[in-house]
């Protein structure tokens, strides 16, 4: 039995991280999920919030997702994403700033196609200000 997860966080431009953890909890579509060593294999779509990585009993890593694919297969898990970013990296007043954007582009949507992807960037928009205005 394997003692890490080795996992990678693909974007469509770069690999952001590729590395291997203790656990790796990400938003899953229904829920959140923690991959462990030799998980049972999965896949699943993935939802704006926050893919934590876990060594030696703490989160070590935290990575933004706005939306995406997770494979998990009993040796790796694979995360395809359309955005993400490091925690780290990310700016409150960016975020404050896209959260108000979402809400003004919800208001000006005319279209089916432009609220739903208004209502699609105001999710993204609310994950970011959870994670960038939460504490930890």
């Amino acid at each position: 039995m394997a003692d890490k997860v080795p996992f990678d966080l693909v974007t469509p431009t770069r690999v952001l991280v590729s590395d291997e953890a203790d656990m790796v909890v990400l938003p899953g579509g229904d829920g959140d999920i923690g991959v462990l060593p030799s998980h049972s294999p999965l896949l699943t779509t993935v939802r704006p919030g926050a893919i934590d990585i876990h060594k030696s009993g703490k989160v070590t890593a935290r990575f933004f997702i706005a939306s995406g694919f997770a494979e998990v297969t009993p040796e790796r898990l694979t995360i395809l994403a359309e955005e993400a970013a490091d925690v780290d990296e990310l700016d409150p007043a960016v975020t404050d700033q896209r959260l108000a954007d979402a809400k003004e582009a919800i208001e000006a949507a005319r279209s089916d196609a432009e609220q739903v992807a208004a209502s699609t960037e105001l999710r993204i928009a609310e994950a970011l200000i959870a994670i960038t205005h939460t504490p930890g």
